[in-house]
């Protein structure tokens, strides 16, 4: 029984018996329960298993995700490979990181056109984690220590004979669509008091210069790397950092992560007073566990250049949705808060004049 299940609603007894016995041997699903679900960028489904009697233990409650139930998103999200490079990610790269991230418990995806995938991972509530709304932060030494983990997974994969081993199907990032430019220039046009001066000439520059800037983003020495690292896909295990929504996993500049970590997860003040710092930190890790050589000089011209990134990552926020939640309003302030400050603070206008003439 190796199907992926078309949504949570398929899934019972029998099937997750089956699913979690590669990573739970031996046990046996007595009943599932669909505790929850949420239709947003994927399917999410919370579960509740009870065991049989005379089965191991096995996890009580799972996180789900699936594609889109709605037929037209369905096909949208899956031809983006957001979920079949997640599901790759768990199945097998998570086990051989330092990061925390969630215990995957079933993994299985089809790598055709319908590009099905179902993910079962380790509830984090249930755990005693916490899932940030938005302006909760990690602490600078918080910080340093996720950038001591993410820069172990940088130089571990900065060798192409380990990547081609163990993470061969990680690959650059596709070409950009005009989805950014699109919703940047509905925000222009209807938001634009909403928006600081220094945002939205960078959101121009975006629509006007859209693949140059691409370029840019992915220039430095290539590794393997998160992709996305906002405090929307962090959570914190007690005083430890762990990374969510591996979908965006790409070949590219480790500087890219750790630029995007420090201005889209610390508080503006905090990034303000201690980046410097931090990035010094980062790049002795790196000497440490014996990474390519970067020197402060070019990390910080790269932190300056990626900060340009973060107006199209804003894209969607600079609409200002109408039935946005007050969950998601609340998130959105926070994540405009931080990009705003940090386009303006690293002048990263100026940087794209100065270093690349664009």
């Amino acid at each position: 029984m190796s199907f992926v299940p078309a949504s949570s609603a398929e899934i019972d007894a029998d099937w997750l018996t089956e699913a979690l016995q590669p990573r739970h041997p031996g046990v046996r699903v007595a009943s599932v329960e669909l505790a929850d679900r949420a239709e947003v960028t994927n399917s999410h489904a919370w579960l509740r298993a009870r065991y049989a009697e005379d089965s191991p233990p096995g996890p009580t409650s799972l996180f789900g995700k699936l594609l889109p139930n709605d037929p037209m998103r369905r096909g949208a999200i899956a031809q983006t490979g957001m979920g079949l490079r997640e599901a790759k990610f768990y199945e097998g790269l998570a086990s051989k990181l330092s990061l925390r991230v969630p215990e995957a418990h079933v993994v299985r995806y089809e790598e055709d056109e319908g590009g099905a995938f179902v993910i079962l991972l380790e509830d984090l509530n249930e755990s005693g984690c916490t899932v940030s709304s938005g302006p909760e932060s990690p602490t600078p030494d918080q910080a340093a220590k996720a950038l001591e983990d993410l820069a172990a997974m940088h130089v571990r994969f900065e060798d192409p004979s380990v990547r081609e081993k163990e993470a061969a199907w990680v690959s650059v990032p596709e070409p950009a669509s005009d989805y950014g430019s699109i919703r940047l220039q509905e925000g222009l046009d209807h938001h634009r008091d909403k928006l600081t001066d220094a945002f939205a000439e960078m959101a121009e520059v975006y629509i006007a210069r859209r693949e140059a800037l691409h370029d840019v983003w992915q220039e430095g020495p290539r590794t393997v790397i998160h992709g996305d690292t906002h405090i929307g896909n962090l959570f914190f295990d007690g005083d430890v950092v762990g990374f969510l929504d591996w979908g965006i996993i790409a070949l590219s500049t480790p500087l890219r992560d750790v630029s995007y970590f420090l201005n889209m997860c610390l508080s503006v003040a905090d990034r303000r007073a201690r980046e410097t710092e931090l990035i010094r930190h980062y790049l002795d890790v790196r000497e440490a566990l014996g990474g390519l050589a970067i020197s402060f000089d070019e990390a910080w011209k790269t932190h300056r250049l990626q900060a340009s990134y973060l107006a199209p990552a804003s894209c969607q926020i600079v609409t200002f949705p109408e039935d946005a939640t007050p969950r998601r309003k609340k998130f959105a302030a926070a994540f405009l808060e931080r990009a705003s400050a940090a386009i303006e603070d690293l002048e990263s206008r100026a940087a794209l004049r100065e270093f690349v003439g664009i």
